[in-house]
């Protein structure tokens, strides 16, 4: 009998361990697969995260729309024929006669809008001008650079390397900006009238030497009472005709 007891015993005592090792791994599957449905849709946030973040949006370029520094010389719908040069290209005529009149076939540059005498747009015309080189204009053709480092008076009269450039409404041959030698013919702002003034009436005390920026004359003059007047009768002279100029080289007004 008590055999049979305990081995109805060690029955139940399996049935009931079978019974626990099947609800263990029956719950061991329902975390997995609680896990596995929370991470999908975590890794798909993440992946919608990594992917906002990581692609930049793409900005496209705005074209280069800069416009040329010629173009504010440039009247916009004037006439064609009256561009400043530096709005148009012209085809050069070397063949053309020294001091003549001449044609050239000119196109302007682009972003310059021009018109002829109907008022109509157009871009090919031509223009009328003197058969010369740029460097051979009259003096009031171009500007030059001053210089203020050499003597005016000078003798024999002082030149200087000066860069010219032609004005924008007069049209020639060759290069618009070239070099030339001018007389120098800067000025201080020292009147002529003045400096003669003060010679007659107080150039004894040298105040026409003092004025002009000749200090050691305007001394030797003071305390001499202008030479005993010789030298004050010379320096009127001098100043009169021109001789006599500003300490600093320059031209009077």
């Amino acid at each position: 009998m008590a055999p049979v007891v305990g081995l109805r015993a060690l029955r139940r005592l399996c049935s009931v361990a079978l019974f626990l090792s099947q609800l263990y791994v029956l719950s061991g599957r329902a975390g997995s697969l609680m896990t596995t449905k929370h991470s999908q849709p975590q890794s798909a946030f993440a992946k919608s995260l990594t992917s906002t973040s990581t692609n930049t949006p793409y900005f496209k370029e705005a074209e280069s729309t800069e416009i040329p520094s010629y173009v504010t010389k440039c009247p916009s719908n004037g006439l064609c024929s009256r561009l400043p040069a530096d709005c148009m290209t012209c085809n050069t005529n070397y063949s053309c006669i020294y001091g003549k009149p001449a044609t050239f076939d000119c196109k302007v540059k682009p972003h310059v809008h021009c018109v002829d005498q109907n008022n109509s747009e157009q871009e090919n015309f031509t223009i009328n001008m003197t058969c010369q080189f740029c460097w051979q204009l009259a003096t009031a053709d171009y500007v030059c650079t001053n210089s203020t480092s050499c003597m005016t008076v000078s003798c024999p009269r002082q030149r200087y390397n000066a860069t010219c450039t032609v004005r924008d409404n007069v049209h020639c041959l060759g290069n618009r900006v070239f070099p030339k030698m001018l007389y120098c013919n800067w000025t201080g702002g020292y009147k002529w009238s003045t400096a003669l003034a003060l010679s007659i009436t107080l150039g004894g005390f040298g105040a026409d030497r003092f004025y002009l920026g000749q200090w050691r004359e305007g001394l030797g003059k003071l305390f001499s009472f202008g030479g005993l007047g010789i030298w004050t009768l010379i320096d009127v002279l001098l100043i009169g005709v021109g001789y006599v100029g500003p300490a600093d080289g320059s031209l009077y007004i």
